[in-house]
């Protein structure tokens, strides 16, 4: 490049070229007349610098190739593949894709498009369990923040969520969120001006909701709440006129409504759940994006399409082979039941609760009050026992979560929630705590039972013996040898079970029984910021050796555990089948190596109460998500169902083992039809709601256009393969992809892959394992590698076999039958978008291959298709070095002649380009709407057009033999 002699006075336009430091940039919004925002011309976000005008900045021009530094027909296609693929801010309609470090699969846009055809963003993602709804809401995110409609963000979600959102917002979207949570808050508070908020300090947050939701911090986020906003978990976060889930959920719908009152404010709800089969809940939550769909009739066609234009709600059938793109989930889900047999100790144990229980719940003593908390502590005892010993010790020594209850109502509503798995639970944080046993009346004869009860247990749990402790606990010798089957057949398991002292119970037993693997325990007793480190911890102690992780339900809920582990072991059944459901989702999910993961449940065969959830719950839910595809809810009266069935049981005391029981009861049968009515009602509402509004082929002509500028996975595979065998790279193939050994790369390329000390693996797509290479145009590595092809083709003092690009050259090939000149050019343009706070300002970069033959002040330029073709030509003669040199020094003496119908060119690429934002800016809107859309959009090229590559297709010699 050289510096033009150009004024300082004249400015630097936004997209110009100038030379500064020695180096050749690009200017970036933001500047002024005496100071520049910059960007290295081969650069990234990264290198991006402030430089001061007076510093000696002058105007710059891209430089001609030179005609000694000749390449062949590979160079021409490597040079074109790596600018692309470098390509941080092309100028197409979405204006973020080209900067994140992911490679959005096609189904995933869909939201995005979506979002794109709303004047203000209000947008309800349902994707089902581990299809990747995270990446989709920040995908809307991160195009509305850059289009300039969105300025600030908050994401809402549980505690437990908020590392795992910090890291995919930063690694993949480049977006550096704050969290904001109990712990974090007094650090961020120290760095506030006078009356300044977090969330004006800090343009983009993640707030747990619990934390946020209390009455004293609300009124201050809403003060100075964030214009765009993600609620993850939202099913959470609704409650019914009856306030059912409690006084945190209902304070958590309270702050969502007054978030969405501001008719101007981006919202974005995220769930796998978005009906709990309570109608009112799925209202409340669907009319925080639009009031009128609370009362619509969803049945009829203006309903349908209203919420539809609202919702994006698909299975994983639905989206694994989008538009013909190979989405890899687990093919299978292997379930498997494994049942034991109480050993006469522990059944002796069993029965003598059962006798106790069945004296409590007869009672009829005291006031109805004291009745039902004596009830609810008796199935606190019965769940804890059949869970462990160590549960039932805790529990008999602990007061019952009810005791103090003053009202039937709070009885039930305390011990429901302590005892049951209610999906409306407040939060999973405290749901892994014993319930307790001992109420304020137990005296007497009855504090010497409990103490009884409790001395049987402690002799189980305290048993220092494995073998005698497995003899007596049955349930404990089972999960150890399905653990040791797991670990032997490659699976790494996650042991789910319900309380505190059974999770710490079961990880002292298995780091007993595997003193090989690394074993770890996280339950609720960790602050919930802690858990996803202790879960990476344990993976980095581990690295390829055994592993296994016990948890209890805290994990359960939109944790990603999929990297590391492939099979889920139910220790404890839930009481809820779609707990079962999100804990397999734990591992079955996007992103998941195996292509088969597994999921083992234990239950007592002689065990009443297991059978009764199993046959009532576990196993219909089961049947209807193999039927269906999807989970379905259990019914909101499932809880009733369940509490009367184990009230019977309960009744009976130690008869069950002789009695066969009837679970065919009219509450349960009318449980069983209203579930299958619920599956029937989502298969048709899947069908109602289905994307008729954004059709495949808007997408396709979307993805086809992005990856026409960007590079197709095909193209970034071809161009990683070539580039590193052109650098001298020995490749090894392997099933997922190849293998390539650094050490004989160039050093320049062996630091741009950070220094590999042994054979880097790439594979060909996603799920691959923590930290390899992706043959992506978003993985880190190949990217790398574009960058580094394309400085080092910039660098004629390069070694030349450190340089596998060249920007010029002369090819022989029977592809053509009359001289054809391509050209590789990049056009830089001003792209102005009309957003929320004005115009936004924006430089686009495309990459664009011509070809023209006959002379270049008169060009005949070939169609897009026949430039593809012509890449793809290979040489079939050879032409001597001083000929190749004598006709390139001419093709580029004349090249000058070609400026004005490059620029002419320039014009029509950005007209393109402003009509594919019109397109997607102004469908489904509206004519009003739309006009209102694209007030002001401009893009508008600046010249000149850089000629980064000249290459001429020379016809191939008729004459058998014969060598030009």
């Amino acid at each position: 490049m050289t510096a033009a002699s150009s004024p300082v006075h004249l400015g630097f336009p936004i997209g110009s070229l100038v030379s500064a430091r020695g180096r050749e940039w690009v200017v970036l919004p933001g500047s002024d007349p005496e100071f520049l925002i910059l960007r290295p011309l081969a650069g990234g976000d990264a290198d991006i610098a402030g430089v001061f005008v007076a510093e000696g900045v002058t105007h710059a021009t891209f430089s001609a190739p030179d005609a000694t530094d000749l390449g062949d027909d590979r160079s021409a296609r490597l040079l074109r593949d790596a600018l692309r693929i470098g390509f941080r801010a092309s100028g197409g309609p979405f204006r973020s894709i080209a900067s994140l470090a992911v490679d959005p699969r096609p189904y995933q846009l869909v939201p995005l498009l979506l979002a794109l055809r709303q004047e203000v963003t209000r947008l309800l993602i349902a994707d089902d369990v581990g299809i990747g709804k995270t990446v989709e809401a920040a995908l809307v995110a991160a195009e509305l923040i850059a289009q300039g409609s969105a300025r600030r963000m908050t994401v809402l979600c549980p505690p437990s969520l908020a590392e795992q959102w910090q890291l995919e917002l930063q690694a993949k979207f480049g977006i550096a969120a704050e969290p904001v949570l109990p712990g974090t808050v007094r650090r961020l508070e120290r760095g506030l001006e006078y009356g300044q908020s977090i969330f004006e300090r800090y343009p983009y947050t993640i707030v747990s909701t619990d934390y946020i939701k209390s009455d004293m911090r609300r009124d201050d986020f809403l003060r100075a709440a964030p214009e765009l906003v993600i609620v993850d978990e939202a099913h959470a976060c609704v409650s019914d006129e009856t306030g059912a889930g409690g006084r945190g959920r209902t304070q958590r719908y309270r702050l969502l409504k007054d978030l969405a009152a501001d008719t101007d404010r981006h919202l974005i709800l995220v769930t796998a759940t978005p009906h709990s089969g309570k109608e009112e809940t799925f209202r409340n939550l669907i009319g925080l994006l639009d009031p009128a769909l609370h009362d619509i009739d969803l049945a009829g066609e203006t309903g349908r399409r209203a919420l539809a234009s609202r919702l994006v709600q698909r299975r994983r059938a639905d989206i694994r082979e989008y538009l013909g793109a190979d989405t890899k989930f687990p093919s299978d889900r292997a379930t498997d039941e494994r049942t034991y047999e109480l050993s006469p100790q522990y059944r002796t144990l069993l029965d003598d609760v059962l006798n106790y229980v069945q004296g409590q719940i007869t009672d009829q003593s005291g006031s109805r009050v004291q009745q039902r908390i004596r009830w609810w502590s008796a199935l606190s005892l019965l769940r804890s026992l059949a869970s462990s010993p160590a549960a039932a010790a805790a529990t008999l020594a602990t007061r019952a979560s009810s005791a103090t209850a003053t009202t039937e109502q709070a009885a039930d509503t305390t011990g429901a929630a302590q005892v049951l798995d209610l999906m409306n639970d407040d939060a999973l944080d405290v749901a892994d705590a014993v319930p307790g046993a001992i109420v304020d009346n137990n005296a007497g004869s009855t504090a010497d039972r409990l103490k009884d009860l409790r001395d049987q247990a402690l002799a189980v749990a305290l048993e220092p013996d494995a073998k005698r402790r497995t003899g007596l606990d049955t349930k404990l010798a089972l999960v150890t040898a399905t653990v040791k089957q797991l670990l032997k057949d490659g699976f790494h398991p996650i042991v789910f079970c319900r309380f505190i002292p059974t999770a710490h119970y079961l990880g002292d037993h298995l780091t007993e029984a595997f003193p090989k693997a690394v074993v770890e325990v996280v339950t609720g007793e960790l602050p919930p910021e802690d858990r996803a480190a202790r879960v990476r911890d344990l993976a980095e102690r581990a690295g390829t050796t055994n592993k296994i992780l016990i948890a209890t339900d805290c994990l359960s809920e939109g944790v990603n555990l999929q990297h590391d582990f492939q099979a889920v072991v139910h220790y404890d059944l839930a009481w809820n089948p779609t707990r079962h459901e999100q804990r397999e989702g734990r591992v079955d999910r996007f992103g998941q190596p195996r292509d088969v993961v597994r999921a083992v449940t234990l239950y007592g065969a002689d065990n009443v109460i297991d059978r009764l959830v199993m046959d009532v719950l576990i196993r219909k839910h089961e049947a209807i998500r193999r039927d269906l595809g999807i989970s379905v809810p259990v019914p909101a009266t499932s809880d009733q169902v369940l509490t009367a069935l184990l009230d019977g049981v309960m009744k009976r005391g130690n008869t069950y083992v002789q009695e066969a029981l009837d679970f065919g009861l009219p509450e349960a049968q009318q449980l069983e039809f209203e579930w299958q009515s619920s599956a029937e009602a989502e298969r048709r509402s899947r069908s109602r709601y289905a994307h008729h509004t954004i059709r495949p082929d808007d997408v396709r002509r979307e993805v086809e256009a992005m990856r026409a500028a960007l590079g197709s996975p095909d193209d970034v595979a071809g161009f990683v393969t070539n580039a590193l065998q052109e650098c001298g790279g020995i490749l090894t193939r392997e099933p997922y992809g190849f293998t390539v050994e650094p050490t004989v790369l160039p050093v320049g390329l062996r630091d741009a892959l950070g220094q590999p000390a042994k054979a880097v693996p790439f594979h060909r797509d996603l799920p691959a394992p923590r930290g390899a290479a992706v043959l992506t145009r978003t993985d880190s590595t190949s990217a790398a590698i574009a960058r580094y092809v394309l400085d080092a083709a910039l660098d004629p003092a390069l070694p030349a076999a450190a340089r596998p690009a060249r920007r010029c050259g002369v090819i022989v090939t029977n592809a053509v039958t009359t001289p054809t000149v391509l050209l590789l050019t990049r056009v830089r343009a001003n792209l102005t978008l009309p957003g929320r706070y004005g115009p936004h300002t924006q430089v686009a970069e495309e990459a664009r291959p011509l070809a023209f033959t006959g002379m270049p002040s008169d060009p005949q330029w070939l169609t897009p298709e026949a430039v593809e073709a012509l890449l793809s030509a290979r040489p079939d003669h050879n032409l001597s070095p001083d000929i190749a040199r004598n006709i390139m020094t001419g093709i580029l003496a004349a090249l000058p002649a070609i400026t004005g119908h490059l620029d002419r060119i320039a014009h029509e690429l950005a007209a393109s380009l402003r009509d594919a934002h019109v397109r997607v800016r102004t469908a489904a809107r509206g004519d009003r709407a739309g006009a209102l859309s694209i007030r002001g959009l401009m893009v508008e090229p600046q010249l000149p057009v850089d000629v980064l590559g000249v290459y001429l297709y020379r016809p191939a010699p008729t004459t058998t033999g014969a060598h030009a």
